[in-house]
């Protein structure tokens, strides 16, 4: 049994604590640590047989009978709580992003190697059955030669201006996703990034030093093209597109419904909206990311989201903010060659 600490009590704590709890049987959630724990928090982690409810996450580390930290807290402790735990000899799977800084990332590096721990990063959609399904058919030669990438990820609505101050910019918070997918999806490396943004969604997050709508071009080691577009508002919900597009053919992944439901009249066709937000579209993905992380722990598996994974889509999402700042391409060589990577 693999003793679990979860670090941070927010929305996407309880998830992964639920997930443990509800689907799997190896492990088993011991405690959790949040700076704003309180009865509600406590309660809650009861019902769930939880227990350990802790103010100060140090604690948990310093408790030999953990074996693994889940990091959930705020994005900017997810790198210097990375390496206690790894000094602490604690597995860890870790919300991204790891950070903004590849400095700091490099450091979380070191950290995990000298203390040899497995460290996954919460890339949760590629875990989703569409995605990974996509992944599949690229992998198996079913659309030859990839071409064309196209993904679509847009938001039903924005988060509130406070957290788009402290999120890093829409690159290294929403995209930094896509960016993922785009070498999970082609199983390749970008190359260079040419970002376009623009202020088409609120004033507030412009007036905030961000943007709210993107189209991000990607260059392939291939030779291969990806593009992202990305919106922090879409009326109809959460739209979660890619087509892969190659030599052979194309494989398209759409959006999850409620109901796959399709009423046709003479009026139209009609039919159900998208989800319409990340915990409803993702619920089985987040599960299956922690069925995996525990299962390469339990049988010294691989990690499938690994430091590395982590490290590049931040170093894309610099180079986009750059490339957004300069209003031109910028080579993702430039950026790691800046850090010595």
């Amino acid at each position: 049994m693999i003793n679990v600490a979860i670090i941070g009590a927010g929305r996407i704590g309880k998830v992964h604590a639920e997930s443990i709890y509800t689907r799997v049987k190896s492990a088993k959630v011991v405690a959790i640590a949040d700076p704003f724990a309180d009865d509600a928090t406590k309660l809650w982690a009861q019902g769930l047989g939880i227990e350990r409810c802790e103010k100060d996450y140090t604690v948990l580390l310093e408790d030999k009978s953990i074996d693994a930290v889940l990091i959930c807290s705020s994005t900017d402790t997810h790198s210097a709580i990375s390496i206690e735990a790894a000094k602490a000899g604690k597995h860890v799977f870790c919300e991204k992003p790891i950070d903004h800084d590849i400095e700091k990332i490099k450091q979380v590096q070191k950290a995990v190697a000298e203390a040899g721990i497995k460290f996954q990063v919460g890339f949760n959609r590629r875990f989703d059955h569409n995605f990974m399904a996509a992944r599949k058919a690229v992998q198996e030669g079913k659309i030859g030669k990839l071409n064309l990438l196209k993904i679509t990820s847009r938001d039903p609505a924005p988060p509130p201006v406070e957290y788009i101050k402290v999120s890093g910019g829409l690159f290294l918070d929403m995209t930094i996703h896509d960016f993922d997918m785009v070498r999970y999806i082609s199983c390749d490396e970008v190359e260079e990034v040419y970002a376009y943004g623009a202020n088409l969604v609120d004033s507030a997050i412009g007036k905030a030093g961000d943007i709210d709508t993107a189209i991000v071009s990607l260059r392939l080691s291939s030779g291969a093209l990806a593009v992202i577009d990305n919106c922090r508002r879409a009326a109809y919900g959460y739209d979660q597109r890619l087509e892969a597009f190659g030599s052979l053919g194309q494989a398209a992944v759409g959006n999850d419904t409620a109901a796959n439901l399709e009423i046709a009249s003479e009026q139209g066709i009609v039919s159900q909206k998208p989800l319409y937000f990340f915990l409803e579209r993702y619920m089985e993905a987040y599960a299956r990311e922690i069925q995996t992380f525990i299962a390469s722990l339990v049988d010294n598996a691989p990690i499938q989201a690994t430091l590395k994974d982590g490290l590049m889509a931040t170093a894309i999402g610099l180079a986009a903010k750059e490339s957004l700042a300069k209003g031109a391409p910028v080579k993702i060589k430039e950026i790691l060659q800046r850090y010595n990577l």
